[in-house]
């Protein structure tokens, strides 16, 4: 089953999330209005009350005229009843009818206990809310010693909260249609440029041409930065076919040179037979053909090298092993790495200075703070400013180079270097390479 995509998914969570959230304030508000409509109608009622006992403490005989304990609460009439403590009903509001409060917890609590308080009862089939507070027993009057029972219907505060339930339900419901709608066409809006990424991806997919780039979206966000990031990774694949096609032609050259060699002597033996210079040839080319394979096969173990199996490493001892003129060691230079490529690396320094430079031969290993270099040198002019910058290319020989080599020694030995978190410069006939230093211990060699 299909998933849905981004821009169904950020319309249904939008809606949600609207939903929770119009859902939580609708609770919260009916729970503060109920709350607010109860305070109200119980203050109401206890001021009716109070009012009453006031009459029957002053003047007791007003509670018996008609129309004395009228009243209204919001828009339905407030029901009163005064009882003696006898329990007999002394006077009530005409709003009652034929019907008698009932006698509830709080008009017993009145009576008996002579405690004010409410409670909810039903009159008929209406809920009503109570409010009964005990009559002073040194007035006169009848009611004197009783109990005032005031009354207040809760069906309008019912009727609001539903009102007002049905409005949130309302509200909410419009409300995550509209944020669907809006989180749709943001979404839409949004997706559009990485849209034209996937079909320019597509595109580069189906040719592949690394040389396309995917189109710019012109935006300072995300996607400006993603499609930034993709184009120059587009750029790097690039510059690597182009440099792999160079690789493939100079290592095609290269193999070439030596493989014409072996045929046209293995042409002439077998003509003419076994010649000592001849073999001597045969023997050179195919002495050169396997360096040349051994280099080849090196570097190509260094591209395909994905993480190190690291150990220390003795930048002094390497030096100490790489049978130089001269060696400048006087402590350990810790690294982490591979031993056989660190040695590899060093040995092919040394082995160049031999084959190119002139004099002796020296190399120094120290370290400074966090940062472990090794040096290699000869007493010769060594390399111009311009040479320098492409001495560690594949295939690149010197002008002046006469002896015999692939051209491939220095770029083994800045992969290695790379590979190991370092790098490698030249200034003169000095190659230094320079690696994170460790302060880890040496494990014994076996």
């Amino acid at each position: 089953m299909r998933r849905a995509g981004i821009q169904l998914r950020l319309a249904v969570a939008a809606a949600v999330a609207i939903v929770v959230a119009v859902a939580a304030l609708g609770i919260a508000v009916l729970a503060r209005l109920d709350a607010q409509l109860k305070d109200a109608l119980d203050r109401s009622l206890r001021v009716r009350a109070t009012e009453v006992a006031r009459l029957q403490s002053s003047t007791p005989d007003l509670l018996l005229r008609p129309g004395t304990l009228e009243g209204r609460l919001g828009g339905s009439p407030v029901l009163v009843q005064v009882i003696d403590p006898r329990r007999r009903i002394v006077a009530r509001s005409s709003a009652l009818g034929s019907r008698v409060l009932p006698e509830a917890p709080v008009v017993r609590a009145a009576l008996n206990d002579r405690r004010a308080g409410y409670g909810d009862a039903r009159l008929g089939t209406d809920p009503v809310r109570l409010y009964a507070a005990p009559l002073g027993e040194l007035g006169r009057g009848p009611a004197a010693g009783g109990a005032v029972i005031v009354a207040g219907t809760t069906a309008e505060i019912a009727d609001t909260l539903d009102t007002t339930r049905r409005f949130v339900l309302l509200a909410s419901v419009a409300a995550a249609l509209l944020a669907a709608t809006l989180a749709t066409l943001l979404a839409r809006r949004a997706l559009q440029p990485l849209r034209r990424l996937s079909f320019g991806a597509r595109a580069i997919e189906r040719t592949g041409d690394a040389s396309q780039r995917l189109p710019d979206p012109h935006a300072r966000d995300e996607v400006g930065t993603l499609a930034e990031t993709l184009n120059a990774m587009l750029a790097s694949l690039e510059r690597a076919r182009e440099a792999e096609q160079r690789f493939v032609g100079d290592a095609s050259h290269e193999l070439r040179t030596p493989l014409t060699a072996l045929r046209g002597n293995l042409a002439y033996v077998t003509k003419h037979g076994a010649d000592p210079a001849v073999l001597e040839d045969i023997a050179a080319d195919a002495a050169r053909l396997g360096d040349l394979l051994d280099d080849l096969l090196a570097l190509a173990r260094e591209d395909a090298a994905s993480s190190l199996r690291a150990e220390p490493v003795d930048l002094a001892e390497l030096a100490r092993d790489a049978e130089a003129d001269e060696v400048v060691a006087p402590e350990a230079v810790l690294v982490l790495g591979e031993r056989p490529a660190l040695e590899r690396a060093v040995g092919n320094l040394v082995r160049n200075a031999r084959r190119h430079g002139s004099g002796a031969v020296s190399v120094t290993a120290e370290r400074d703070d966090d940062r472990a270099r090794l040096s290699v040198a000869d007493e010769g002019p060594g390399l111009t400013p311009q040479e320098a910058e492409h001495a560690f290319a594949r295939f690149w020989r010197g002008p002046d180079a006469a002896a015999p080599g692939s051209g491939l020694g220095l770029a083994i030995v800045r992969a290695i270097v790379e590979r190991h978190g370092g790098s490698v410069t030249v200034d003169g006939s000095r190659f230094t390479i320079e690696l994170p230093a460790s302060h880890g211990s040496l494990k014994p060699r076996p």
